[in-house]
């Protein structure tokens, strides 16, 4: 009943759905466990990861605060030390006000000197402050440091940057005022070095007609600033498990929290830590971020630390604070116990289900199996039907090709035939004429003989072209391009010429093996068509060109014409089977459908028609191209 590549279809309809969900079902199982051991990794990766941003969160915002708190302090230093320059200079001025209101009856230059012995000894900010006075004039009446100095004038004295603050202390007498000063000027550690910022307050003092001031270098006021600073993060680091530590520019420590233990350390771990300072400063002095390096220092354990660091260029500080890696183990080992845990439930409950649905889907494959089976021969039953009629309608429109083709070739037997035979007419007429008028002699008798014979070769030779086409031969034999075009048109030459239709030829000779009289049927049909067009148009050139050329392997037909070429809207139906665009009486609709099926099927060829624009003798015509690609050696 089935042959047996049809018993393997059922083998395969029948057994291959079972192996596939066989395969399936293990390779699912075992992707969703892989699945599940790579989601594990990635869940340790991921608590990793998530610590390690939530600890650099934290200690950047830790950073940061102290950034801010040294910031506000180193900020808020000029206001303080003007607010404390203006207390002292206004305690000065008090002292100086009681003195005079107690001896206002002396003279001004007693009650002057009485004014600057009482604050000649007054020190404060740690011996560093003095009270100076000046008078309107410009003259220095009070300078304890140096007593050589007073009674001199320094209304053109200068700072480093030609700035004369004496006159800005006289102004501040003439308008009877009180003011805020700067300058920069040396200490009195080193006189001509004047590069150290000093803010003054100069507050004119009625009476006497003068100034009582007071100045404080910023350096030195932001000294006790930073000490300030130093002792808070010092306590800070004491009430805390994570330090912070500051760093300068000279890779010298300022403050950090392992300095103040008693562990002894050697050259090389110093050489160690130095190195690791120098680290440290250096990425802090290309920018602010996050750094990674193994500390070491003090003992062998490696121990990853990541730190965060942030420079004060103001003071050319360096802030900084980290975490060790080491901190999250724990937290690790917690998570990875619990998704083993996790995992190995969940693989157990993966296996069960697989094994049901496994069980189910073989059930449901073998049902539908037998299903597909019976299908399978229901289909196949109809098939071998189809395929039943398919052959007889080939048979029938091949027959129904061959029926037309014949009518053709009648015709053309008909025009081939009509000039011999007209000829020999002519002639047997011409010679019962000449012998009733006693004209007839041998010549002419010898002469119309010749004639008659000539005639009936070529009706014998045209009997023969004809029988050639038709005979049935199925067997592929050797033939040329030029002798296969010749064949053709010797059939159908007759009604071209009658028509008026020229044919022109560029024919290479090109040798094909294949079925050459099933070829010269698809020429002929292709001809045909195109003088059936032709006959229509009312034009003076009515021309066929047939061309053959060799491109790479295969030989190339191209029949062109100037008929107007295929409409666009049929030119994808002309070789469909029944299409026509003759009337009824006058066309099959098959003569196209039959080439495309003898070239493709039966010579391994391909055909197509285009349309294309020819110009000639000044005019320009429409008109259709077939072209038939053939292989040289048609197997």
């Amino acid at each position: 009943m089935f042959k047996n590549n049809e018993k393997n279809i059922l083998r395969i309809i029948k057994y291959a759905p079972l192996l596939f969900i066989v395969l399936l079902s293990t390779l699912t199982t075992y992707l969703l466990i892989l699945n599940n051991q790579n989601i594990y990794k990635e869940d340790i990766k991921k608590i990793e990861h998530e610590f390690i941003l939530h600890r650099q969160k934290e200690i950047k915002l830790e950073v940061e605060k102290i950034y801010d708190f040294i910031l506000y302090k180193k900020n808020k230093s000029e206001e303080r030390l003007k607010a404390q320059l203006k207390s002292r200079v206004n305690e000065a001025h008090a002292i100086a006000t009681n003195i005079y209101k107690q001896n206002r009856l002396e003279s001004k230059a007693k009650i002057l000197k009485m004014i600057k012995d009482a604050l000649r000894q007054i020190r404060f900010n740690e011996g560093r402050g003095y009270y100076f006075i000046h008078d309107i004039q410009g003259n220095n009446r009070l300078y304890p440091l140096d007593k050589t100095q007073e009674n001199k004038n320094f209304l053109n004295l200068k700072d480093t940057n030609g700035y004369e603050f004496v006159k800005t202390i006289v102004k501040t007498i003439k308008n009877k005022t009180e003011t805020f000063d700067s300058y920069y000027w040396s200490k009195p550690t080193n006189e001509g070095d004047r590069i150290h910022k000093k803010i003054s307050y100069y507050k004119y003092f009625a009476p006497l007609n003068i100034s009582i001031s007071t100045g404080e270098y910023l350096e030195d006021f932001e000294a006790d600033v930073k000490e300030e600073i130093k002792s808070y993060i010092k306590k800070l680091n004491e009430k805390n498990q994570r330090y912070v530590f500051l760093l300068d520019y000279n890779n010298k420590i300022i403050v950090h929290k392992s300095l103040n233990s008693n562990i002894i350390v050697t050259k090389e771990q110093k050489q160690k830590r130095a190195n690791l300072i120098k680290t440290i400063v250096n990425k802090a002095k290309q920018e602010d971020g996050f750094l990674t390096y193994n500390k070491n220092c003090i003992n062998d354990t490696l121990n990853e630390k990541i730190s965060y660091v942030k420079r004060f260029d103001t003071w050319n500080w360096v802030i900084g604070t980290g975490f060790y890696k080491s901190e999250f183990t724990k937290i690790i080992e917690e998570k990875k116990q619990e998704v083993i845990n996790r995992n190995r439930s969940y693989i157990i409950n993966i296996l069960i289900i697989s094994a049901i649905i496994t069980v189910i889907l073989l059930i449901i494959s073998f049902t539908v199996s037998n299903l597909i089976k019976k299908r399978f021969i229901l289909y196949k039953e109809k098939i071998y039907e189809e395929v039943n009629k398919n052959r007889k309608k080939d048979s029938l429109l091949e027959q129904q090709s061959k029926m037309a083709a014949m009518g053709e070739m009648i015709g053309n037997i008909a025009h081939q035939w009509r000039q011999p035979l007209s000829l020999i007419s002519t002639i047997s007429s011409g010679l019962k004429m000449q012998k009733e008028f006693g004209t007839l002699n041998d010549k002419d008798i010898d002469e119309s003989v010749d004639a008659i014979t000539k005639a009936t070769k070529h009706l014998s030779k045209t009997i023969d072209d004809f029988k050639n086409f038709f005979k049935p031969n199925k067997e592929k034999q050797h033939f040329t391009t030029k002798g296969v075009i010749e064949k053709s048109l010797s059939l159908i030459s007759a009604q071209f010429k009658a028509k008026s239709i020229e044919i022109e030829k560029r024919i290479e000779d090109i040798e094909i093996f294949g079925l050459e009289n099933e070829l010269i049927q698809v020429l002929i049909n292709i001809l045909n068509n195109a003088r059936d067009e032709l006959v229509k148009k009312e034009q003076e050139l009515k021309l066929i060109t047939i061309e053959v050329k060799k491109i790479e392997q295969k030989v190339q037909f191209v029949i062109s014409d100037n008929a107007g070429g295929v409409p666009q809207e049929i030119i994808n139906k002309v070789f469909e089977p029944y299409f026509s665009t003759k009337k009824e009486q006058h066309g099959t609709g098959i003569g196209l459908y039959m080439s495309k099926e003898i070239i493709s099927k039966n010579m391994n060829g391909d055909i197509k028609v285009t349309n294309y624009t020819l110009k000639k003798q000044n005019l320009t015509y429409k008109g259709a191209k077939f072209i038939i690609s053939l292989p040289i050696s048609v197997k």
